[in-house]
């Protein structure tokens, strides 16, 4: 079972529930929908949060995986599977480089927990604290043809790095007429708030990337989806921006494959079909 939420200060955490919206939307029933919506607007109280938690759905899990072999899963959270596909993709690819701030040690979050000991420092190593030089070098290493895996501690730090980003990993291929690109480069990084992270622990900047014309930015919303969608980030040939919602790191939890597998980018997920429920 996976929580649905939505952003909005004008809802209690009770206003309204999913139920109540799939019962009027297969009822063709727009006006009541829509009449429930204005009520829950209109009387908002004091108790109202930024984050409204909804009634539980079911997730699709697996069920969109071609996986080799599916009856073999292990419980996972979100940092957990993180760490399951760095390791797969560094165990896969020789040529491949995990570095950045305290990355060495496993990170803030614990990411990259034991790799080091696995593939040692040769190609998991910590960076000086300068995100501008963390993303130049995996910019720089990705044109010689290497697996950058760049970690930027949190999203909140990256903005010294966003030169980098967009005006020369993003740039890189349209540049030089396709002759040349910094393909496999992967920039991680956690963003979001926790609830206690203050204004340099708690940004959501993705909206500044996801305008550039030459970079991906991904979002996981599941361990299943965060372990699938890494490995194609890591393995694609152009440079993508990798958010993870440390909100989700430890709370939501999977049985999430063992075996290596990828969840295709640029791809819509259809988690249930429905109606369209705003004019």
């Amino acid at each position: 079972m996976q929580k649905v939420f939505l952003r909005n200060n004008l809802f209690s955490k009770k206003a309204l529930t999913i139920s109540n919206i799939l019962n009027n939307i297969k009822q063709g029933n727009q006006r009541t929908f829509n009449v429930i919506l204005k009520q829950n607007i209109k009387n908002f109280s004091s108790s109202a949060t930024n984050i409204m938690e909804l009634d539980e759905i079911t997730d699709i899990g697996t069920k969109n995986l071609k996986l080799k072999y599916p009856e073999k899963k292990k419980k996972m959270n979100m940092f957990q599977a993180i760490n399951n596909a760095l390791d797969i993709a560094m165990e896969k690819d020789p040529n491949s480089y995990l570095f950045g701030e305290d990355v060495k040690f496993g990170g803030v979050f614990r990411c990259s927990m034991g790799l080091n000991q696995k593939y040692g420092d040769d190609r998991v190593f910590n960076t000086p604290l300068s995100e501008q030089g963390i993303v130049a070098f995996g910019i720089g290493i990705a044109t010689l043809g290497a697996t950058a895996i760049a970690e930027i501690q949190f999203a909140d730090y990256i903005f010294p790095a966003y030169d980098q980003i967009v005006n020369e990993a993003a740039k890189y291929r349209y540049r030089s007429g396709n002759e040349f690109d910094c393909g496999k480069l992967t920039i991680r990084t956690p963003y979001g708030a926790v609830g206690h992270g203050g204004h340099y622990h708690s940004q959501s900047p993705e909206s500044l990337f996801s305008h550039v014309p030459g970079l991906l930015v991904v979002f996981p919303r599941s361990p299943i989806q965060a372990k699938g969608l890494l490995l194609s980030s890591i393995r694609r040939n152009d440079p993508v921006i990798f958010m993870e919602p440390k909100r989700l790191y430890r709370k939501a939890e999977e049985e999430v494959p063992e075996e290596d597998y990828e969840i295709e980018l640029m791809k819509g997920e259809i988690v249930e079909e429905g109606v369209i429920i705003f004019n």
